[in-house]
């Protein structure tokens, strides 16, 4: 794939004015958002909204200023855009067209055709920069692809990632619940590392689908999830409660913990929490370790040298936060040589939720008369 040129015709037909889009400008008619994020707050601070669709937040409030409405309630008539980009762009971008309106947009649409008064999404701008300063490693990133599933992802997700145009995303579905267990794992009697175990919904999935486990160690610094993860796993056999988060270096650091699932290391985080390292923290040999650190994935790798370079764990790594984490812990783990096979799967139609895989390879089969 030449990489440059993919990434070119995305841009440039990214840019390209959209007349309805001018409409939606000139406020020909009421003007409605979809998707309660930043970008729909921008939107309305720079033109003004009449109303936020959301038909599971409560009706009849306001968010950000701008009142709820639901569905049944906007006019057909109305101007939409579709903000959402996250998770679902595709599946609300259909649901709009089944309830009949006549004028949706989507957000790439709006962005490109108010002359930069509207900023990109976050995601968008971050992608950009990224790919324009590391185009070599993000080829050979690609180059290193096991299978065909794979590369058709990786060019589907950096095109969104560089567009926020979910035209790129219509073959993909919202399937959390099958993240992290794709059938090239082969997974079979792991020592599993679940590092973000939030509520315990991972290693629970993990445990059924794979009830020959020898052992499940969940990290998860949070109290209140980790309360939550051993009320759910109480029926489950040889799991470990570890209510630490882990990291490059042990210590103390400060944490977000009222996001839920989005419970992350931060900055301005309102608590501290303790942090170790996996090699610190698990003395045997692991077999397993999937991450989900809502950004701080290269950091606990960084802890898991030896692991890694020891025991050759099969690797399941959350890559979405950041647009140089793709690029960041390819490079991580092939550093080590060894011969992992290395997969990329999507689990949403937006930007979240992408994993890196990597596995050993299969080993040859042998005929039977070469016994």
């Amino acid at each position: 794939m030449d990489l440059e040129a993919l990434v070119a015709r995305t841009l440039a037909q990214s840019s390209q004015v959209s007349p309805a889009a001018r409409q939606f400008l000139e406020g020909k008619g009421p003007r409605y958002a979809i998707g309660r994020n930043p970008d729909a707050v921008g939107v309305h601070q720079v033109m003004g909204l009449d109303g936020i669709i959301d038909d599971f937040y409560g009706q009849g409030t306001a968010w950000h200023g701008i009142p709820v409405v639901k569905t049944r309630d906007v006019p057909v008539d109305a101007w939409i855009v579709n903000c959402s980009t996250s998770i679902s762009p595709v599946a609300v971008r259909r649901h709009l067209a089944r309830s009949g309106f006549e004028h949706v947009l989507d957000l790439h649409e709006l962005v490109a055709s108010s002359d930069g008064a509207l900023d990109w999404p976050a995601f968008v701008t971050a992608q950009r920069k990224e790919i324009s300063e590391h185009l070599d490693d993000w080829t050979a990133m690609f180059q290193s692809l096991a299978d065909e599933a794979s590369r058709k992802t990786f060019r589907d997700i950096l095109r969104y990632r560089l567009s926020a145009d979910p035209g790129y995303m219509e073959e993909y579905a919202v399937r959390i619940r099958d993240q992290y267990f794709e059938d090239f794992m082969r997974y079979e009697g792991e020592t599993f590392i679940d590092a973000g175990g939030y509520d315990g919904d991972t290693a629970q999935a993990f445990a059924d689908r794979y009830p020959d486990y020898r052992t499940i160690i969940l990290f998860e610094p949070s109290e209140t999830n980790m309360r939550a993860a051993r009320e759910r796993l109480a029926g489950y056999r040889d799991i470990e409660y570890r209510t630490v988060g882990l990291s490059d270096a042990s210590g103390t650091i400060a944490f977000d913990q009222d996001s839920g699932s989005a419970s992350a290391i931060s900055g301005t985080g309102t608590s501290l929490i303790a942090v170790d390292t996996l090699d610190a923290a698990v003395t045997g040999p692991v077999s397993v370790i999937k991450m989900d650190l809502e950004g701080w994935e290269t950091n606990a790798l960084r802890g898991a040298v030896r692991h890694i370079r020891e025991s050759r764990p099969k690797l399941a790594i959350a890559v979405y936060h950041a647009a140089a984490d793709f690029r960041l812990v390819h490079q991580f783990v092939t550093a080590f040589g060894h011969d992992y096979e290395c997969y990329l799967r999507h689990y949403t139609q937006g930007w979240s939720e992408t994993v890196m895989f990597f596995c050993n390879p299969r080993p040859p089969r042998t005929r039977k008369d070469d016994f």
